[in-house]
């Protein structure tokens, strides 16, 4: 498997130009990969040895339903209480390295690519023997009378096959962890690859709120008015009914990990 994008930490040099292509709109953020320097992390209490990078968290006119970092483990570091918030689930996706998580008493390993869905008010613990970095996912439950709430689960992406769009030849396909028609989910975090060449050839136009966190490759994103450049270690927020579209330029696959919001009637503003 290819290494997968993870933030570059470091500072720039003196030198180097203060022009980049970091954008924050009404409607869209980019944080690129060259902005995830030292002096942007944050530390948790009731870690040790972690650092992360905060690329979406609920804020007025930035992200609504999510939050989610990028955290960097030095090797041994981990914590025996990451979630202290009973009402949120979350998603672990491994970037670089290994973990050992636990999750209600039982042991997983999880490599480049493991997967873990940590649904609201359960008991983990996460541990890194030689260090690692992963995206961690955070929402909000939303339950549903009549629904019962769904477990926790542990994949790896090497192990979900593509399912691939109609008409694209497999141009443009989907890792799904989870059954789109389990309606116990009210967010999903999946992959989606576009091969050189393969484009999103409309601009979607929808309710969903996205988080992408680029894995592999670079493309070109339509976002709102714009054209962007983006590749490997950049992160995305699209705001809801956001236009988007995208042409993958190669030379390699174009992947990211993708977070949405589904399956819940939008809630009314505050009056």
């Amino acid at each position: 498997m290819t290494s997968l994008a993870s933030p570059p930490g470091g500072l720039p040099p003196q030198s180097q130009l203060l022009s980049g292509r970091a954008r924050f709109t009404e409607s869209y953020a980019v944080i690129p990969r060259g902005v995830q320097s030292d002096i942007v992390t944050s530390f948790l209490p009731g870690w040790e040895g972690m650092r992360m990078w905060v690329l979406a968290r609920p804020l007025s006119g930035f992200a609504e339903t999510f939050f989610q970092a990028a955290v960097e483990l030095e090797a041994g570091g981990g914590s025996d209480r990451p979630e202290q918030d009973p009402g949120a689930e979350g998603v672990v996706f491994v970037t670089r390295g290994a973990l050992s998580l636990s999750v209600e008493g039982t042991a997983h390993a999880l490599p480049e690519g493991g997967y873990a869905f940590l649904p609201a008010g359960c008991r983990w613990t996460v541990r890194s023997e030689r260090g690692a970095t992963f995206q961690w996912v955070r929402r909000r439950f939303e339950a549903v009378e009549g629904l019962d709430a769904p477990e926790a689960f542990v994949a790896h992406e090497g192990d979900e096959a593509p399912i691939a769009m109609p008409g694209t030849d497999g141009g443009w396909t989907t890792r799904r962890f989870v059954d789109p028609g389990d309606l116990r989910h009210d967010m999903h975090v999946n992959i989606v690859s576009l091969a050189p060449g393969a484009v999103i050839p409309f601009l979607e136009t929808h309710v969903m709120e996205h988080g992408l966190y680029v894995l592999e490759g670079k493309a070109v994103y339509a976002l709102n008015r714009d054209w962007v450049e983006v590749e490997a270690g950049d992160f995305m927020w699209l705001r809801a009914f956001c236009p988007q579209a995208c042409y993958a330029g190669g030379p390699g696959p174009f992947r990211y990990l993708l977070y949405k919001d589904v399956n819940r009637m939008p809630g009314f503003l505050p009056a």
